[in-house]
This record gives C-alpha cells, structure tokens and sequence, in this order.
C-alpha cells in the first residue's frame, strides 16, 4: 500500500535544501509513495524540475493574502468581512521593521502574528515533513494530521531564550529529527541535548550522473573571457559571507591577475553588494550573474570554485563542484570537513579575505598543486546515492 506524505519548503528557489529536495523528489519510487509538497512562495526557478507525479497543493490563503499591496488588501479585507489576515499583516510587519533580527527571530515571530490566520492541512498523511527548519517546521508541528512527523535541519545555527523555547514546543511534536551532517546534527543538540535519541543524519543526496549531464546541456558564460574564472554559488546573505568574497577580490585586483569572479545566486544583500561594487571599482571583476535552474555549465567551466560561507549545514556547492572536479578553495565553516580534505580536493582556509586570497593564488600559481587536486577530485567518491535507502528506512 502506497504511503502517503507531505514535503513543506517554503520555496523552490535556486537554494541547497531546495535543490536536496529536488533531487529526492526525482529519485522516490512512485509506485512506493504518494507525494503532496506544500510550498509558502510560488514561481520560482527549481519547480519546473519537481516530477509530475508530485502533487503541488494550492497556495495557503494566507500567502495569498499577503501579496496584495497594501489598498488590495484593505479592499480584499472589507469584501470578505474579515480582518485577522489584515490584523496579524499589520503586527508581523510592526515587529520587523523594529531592529534587524536573525532569521530564527524572523521565523517565529511571523508565525507568532500570522498562525491564526492560517489554515491546517484536512488531509490525513502517514508522513509529514518540514524540509526545512523555521515556518516549515512550525506549520508541520500545529497544521498538519500524519502518523508520523519528521523534521530537516540544513543548517548550522544554534538557539537560545526565546527562539529556543518557541522552537523546542515544535519540536517535540516531531518523532524524528533529520539533520544533513554530522556536523549540523552536533550543532543542533548544542542547543537541544534532549533530542539525541530521536536525531539521525541523512546527507543530502547528490545524483553525480544528473549533474554530469545538465553540465553539458543549457547555458554557461557568454562573455568570451579568456582569464581565470573563479565561481561562487549562493544566496546573497551574510552568513555566505561574501563580505569576506569582495574583499578578497579586491586583494587579487591589486596584485594584477587577469581573472572574472562570477556569482549565482540572489537575496537580501543585493544592493549591497553592488554598492561595494561600485565603491571599490570591481565592476569588471565580481560579476552578479542572478540564478540559473541549470547551474552546472557554469561550474564545469570555471577554473576555481570559492566558498566564503561563515556556517553551512552541509555545503552542496561544494558537492556539486568536486563532482564536476573543479578545485576548491573554501572557508573552515563548520560542515567543511564533511566534504574537505585540505590540499587533496581543495584548499580549507581561515574565514578571513587574505586567507582566501593566498588560496586562489596558490592554486593559480601552484601548476603541481592544481594538477593533483584535479587527479585526486577525479578519482574520489562521488554522489551519496546510497542516503535514499536511509530515507526509506526512516518512514518505514
């Protein structure tokens, strides 16, 4: 008998745990599983790649609501002779604009303000699972009917007062904790200890054969540079740190490499950093090139790809790049060892620009150094295909 389950992700944009949720998604046997995904945000890059059989339910009233501008709504509102989905907009929006808070902080306090306005699920699952930590988890633990409820954490970030209470009363409606390393999973039980005997860790899942195809499919550069290209793959927010990227490629601008450094990727630091574009005078260096859904060519044909990120729960860039046998230059983040091994498949260096830099240079300079890395990236494990066995066993 097919099991029933429920994925919940916020979007499907061009992100790690989106593209790990893809990816799974492709490779479940339907014949085994029905499969409902619930998402907060629609219209975005990866849900062309969701297969057919996945059932993509309608946008939740509330999500809806909240798009309206700001008369739409006032309109929408005294149509329906209905205020609570205006009343708890006005308060989530009160609360976040009073002083910038941590993205945990944002999660809780908008489903502080807006969970009575939103409707449960009226389906009965034998699976439900928050793919992501925050809403995700938050809708699954109050709004949804399953036998049996797992939550996903991609990424390393610890809790306390507040935030951790909120999150520890979701958290206990939850009978298995998935965390996507070992490192991730550490991390979590800093702040829960309580949890041990219902964590586990399933990596997220590469598919080494898809991504050597779509590397060799669709769009890449189209610039016709013929100097270094280094790659950087990531949201545009500060724990990526690509404070760290812009000032480490001023320090290779000045020494006088020929090189482009091209970025993918989009978020709330946009502006930012094309003023810090602007004002250090690298528009001719560090390139936003926005997001691809196929971002492989753009890996296959860079020389260097660079991860400045200051926590990651796994690092699936890093992934896809070793199996595209790109050479590595990376941050010591926290999840870093899970992939790494310093001067095989790559450079681990310090979180800090000059660091980085020496990095790059090293594995421009070092024509030995480059070789090995690439020999070694060639030959080492690639994909992690076995992790969907351990999925399988985990909903039973």
């Amino acid at each position: 008998m097919k099991k029933n389950i429920l994925f919940v992700i916020e979007s499907l944009d061009c992100a790690g745990a989106e593209k790990s949720l893809v990816t799974l998604l492709s490779m479940l046997d339907f014949e085994k599983v029905s499969v409902d995904l619930q998402l907060f945000s629609y219209g975005q890059i990866l849900e062309d790649l969701v297969p057919k059989e996945v059932n993509i339910l309608k946008p939740i009233q509330y999500t809806l609501f909240s798009q309206y501008n700001l008369k739409d709504s006032l309109v929408n509102a005294y149509k329906q002779k209905n205020y609570n989905m205006l009343i708890s907009r006005f308060r989530y929006s009160t609360f976040i604009r009073m002083r910038n808070y941590r993205n945990s902080q944002k999660a809780r306090i908008y489903w502080e303000n807006t969970s009575n306005v939103i409707e449960s699920n009226s389906k009965k699952y034998d699976v439900a699972i928050s793919f992501a930590q925050g809403v995700p988890t938050f809708y699954v633990s109050e709004k949804v009917h399953a036998e049996k409820k797992f939550a996903w954490v991609n990424v390393s970030y610890k809790l306390k007062g507040k935030d951790k209470d909120f999150q520890k009363k979701h958290y206990d409606k939850f009978d298995k904790i998935v965390a996507v390393s070992e490192s991730a999973n550490e991390i979590f039980l800093d702040t829960f200890p309580i949890y041990k005997k219902k964590t586990t860790v399933i990596y997220d899942i590469n598919n080494p054969e898809f991504i050597s195809s779509m590397a060799d499919i669709g769009n890449g550069y189209t610039d016709n540079f013929n100097g270094i290209r280094i790659l950087t793959i990531g949201r545009l927010a500060k724990q990526k740190g690509y404070d760290i990227a812009i000032e480490t490629c001023r320090k290779l601008r000045d020494i006088d490499i020929d090189f482009r450094w091209y970025v993918l990727g989009k978020g709330p630091l946009k502006k930012e950093i094309e003023q810090l574009i602007i004002d250090y005078n690298l528009k001719n260096h560090f390139i936003l090139l926005g997001v691809e859904a196929n971002p492989y060519p753009f890996i296959k044909n860079a020389d260097i790809y660079v991860q400045t990120s200051k926590f990651e729960g796994y690092g699936l860039a890093l992934a896809e790049a070793r199996m595209l046998n790109v050479p590595i230059v990376t941050t010591r983040f926290d999840a870093v060892y899970n992939q790494m091994i310093d001067g095989k498949n790559g450079l681990v260096v310090d979180m800090e620009a000059e660091a980085v830099s020496k990095g790059i240079v090293e594995i421009i300079n070092n024509d030995q150094l480059r070789e090995d890395i690439i020999d070694y990236l060639k030959v080492e494990k690639k994909g992690n295909l076995e992790e969907i066995q351990k999925f399988y066993q985990l909903i039973g």
